[in-house]
């Protein structure tokens, strides 16, 4: 089964508790509330999301986190390579060399096509598709991975 970690799917709840109020500053601590997680865990999604440049932190006494840029602007895949790394159904299908029966596998060109379409699939799904209420969730979703 493929399935994003439970870190990832948390930086994606924190992300949009974050695109919910788009102008505002909020401390790891009240994010952690809003979103219905530990502050320890917030504060762990964080860096990576910052470094991948999808928040900016503000220091000080009124410092926090907010968007780095508009949500519709931020793609499913950038949050999961953010956390996990560029995005690989398999090993060789992004990385060539890692795999000891590579140069006599036929399957290599098919997993890359494979990881290539979800990657396409991942980029079509933005934050602001992800912050939408349920009901309208799943029907923005399949419309947006259907066309193309």
């Amino acid at each position: 089964m493929l399935r994003v970690t439970r870190l990832t799917d948390y930086a994606t709840v924190v992300l949009t508790v974050l695109a919910s109020a788009p102008d505002v500053v909020l401390s790891a601590s009240g994010l952690a509330e809003r979103a219905g997680l530990e502050a320890p865990t917030v504060a762990k999604l964080l860096k990576p999301l910052a470094q991948a440049g999808l928040v900016q932190a503000f220091r000080g006494a009124t410092g926090g986190y907010r968007l780095a840029r508009p949500a519709a602007e931020i793609s499913l895949v950038e949050i999961v390579e953010a956390m996990e790394g560029p995005l690989a159904m398999t090993e060789c299908s992004v990385h060539a060399g890692q795999c000891g029966i590579e140069h006599s596998c036929g399957a290599r060109a098919n997993w890359r096509r494979i990881n290539d379409v979800v990657a396409d699939a991942l980029r079509r799904v933005s934050l602001a598709d992800m912050a939408l209420p349920v009901v309208e969730n799943r029907k923005a979703i399949p419309v947006a991975l259907a066309s193309g």
